[in-house]
């Protein structure tokens, strides 16, 4: 499969299978949480969960090379999967500052190479800016974040698996969010498609894109319950096909 942006866009994402997301702008390439394997579905095979995958790999992550720099919002291994990272080979790759020893060993590379976060910094990466934000993961802990991500003049707010918690309405509106990427799957510490509505709605998103579902069995939800929340709560929201370009045109 091949990522053609659309050259009248100044954005263009398309959605990788659960928390992925590949985005272009102004010529730099940014994937967030990209989980492209079987790892899961290997490891937990003849086990009492096993993941059974629901969708094809959309694309080889060695495909992805191009890309220039990546994220991983905590340690779970669909947010943070050796297979597909090593592969890809990001020039960059975003993590949480608490997680660096844990990451360098995953991945096998030099504990210094990854660009790490604390909660509430700042930093800039191949033309894409990123501040770190917590996420209830069950639990609030420096090891599992959110990021707000900036391109040009776009907001984007890609929440990592989180549960609601206190004050992150408030937090979150402040940074004017264009695109807010939330998860529905409502099970394993994340919101349902209810509680993603709600947030949408209380931060001021100007646009919603639900995800962490249609990837395996056991963890997974219907999209069309966030589309029927956010429509009832007046938010906007655009649900991805998998691999299939969203352009933003301003």
């Amino acid at each position: 499969m091949k990522f053609e942006p659309n050259p009248d866009a100044k954005l263009s994402l398309w959605w990788l299978g659960q928390s992925g997301y590949l985005v272009h702008h102004a010529g730099q390439w940014l994937c967030f949480d990209p989980y492209l394997s079987d790892s899961l579905t290997r490891k937990y095979a003849n086990t009492a969960k096993p993941h059974v995958r629901m969708k094809p790999i959309v694309v080889p992550p060695q495909e992805l090379d191009f890309v220039d720099v990546a994220t991983s919002t905590h340690n779970h291994t669909d947010h943070l999967d050796a297979e597909t990272l090593n592969a890809m080979k990001p020039k960059r790759l975003i993590i949480p500052e608490a997680n660096r020893v844990f990451v360098a060993e995953r991945l096998g590379c030099d504990p210094a190479w990854p660009t790490g976060l604390h909660i509430g910094e700042t930093k800039t990466e191949a033309g894409f800016t990123f501040t770190a934000v917590p996420a209830a993961h069950e639990t609030l802990t420096p090891s599992t974040i959110g990021y707000v991500g900036k391109a040009g003049g776009f907001t984007i707010y890609h929440s990592g698996d989180t549960l609601l918690y206190p004050s992150q309405a408030e937090l979150i509106k402040g940074f004017n969010v264009d695109i807010a990427i939330l998860p529905i799957n409502g099970k394993v510490g994340n919101m349902d498609h209810r509680d993603a509505a709600w947030l949408a709605k209380a931060i001021g998103a100007k646009l919603t894109i639900p995800c962490h579902y249609d990837m395996f069995e056991f963890n997974t939800a219907d999209p069309e319950d966030f589309r029927a929340a956010a429509t009832e709560l007046g938010v906007m929201h655009q649900v991805l096909q998998l691999g299939t370009r969203f352009d933003v045109f301003g």
